[in-house]
Parts: structure tokens; C-alpha cells; sequence
């Protein structure tokens, strides 16, 4: 089940200069948009978990996604 709206993706899609996007496109970006924001929130529940928190903040979100590698091309 997709986490993030279809219609958002596509957005950013056309966003990026496409006239048209395909369902394939959309979904597929929409996957691995979830996927590294996942890895990206995980990382970040653990720096706020080490800093005895229980708010996730900005910060620990910036500094997560300077840790996580983006996925690559292709996997």
C-alpha cells in the first residue's frame, strides 16, 4: 500500500519539465521516494532516541538524511 499520494508525485514529475507522466513512472517514483524517506525517518527516531527524545525534530531529520545514502539508479 503506498504511503504517499499519487497525484503529489506526478506533480513533481511535471515539476521537473515532463508534459505527461505515465501510472508506471508515478508509482515507481513514489516507491522509492518511501523507501529512502523511511530509511531517512528510521535514522532520524535514532539520533532523537540518543539525545533522549521523543520528538523527532528538523534537525534530526537533516542530519539523517546526510547519513542515508539515496538509493542508486537501477535498484
Amino acid at each position: 500500500m503506498a504511503i504517499l499520494p499519487v497525484a503529489p508525485v506526478s506533480r513533481l514529475i511535471r515539476e521537473a519539465g515532463a508534459k505527461r507522466v505515465s501510472e508506471g513512472a508515478r508509482d515507481t517514483l513514489a516507491e522509492i521516494l518511501e523507501s529512502y524517506g523511511l530509511e531517512v525517518a528510521k535514522e532520524a527516531v535514532g539520533w532523537a532516541n540518543h539525545a533522549k527524545r521523543k520528538t523527532v525534530k528538523a534537525e534530526d531529520i537533516r542530519e539523517a538524511a546526510k547519513r542515508v545514502k539515496p538509493p542508486r539508479s537501477g535498484d
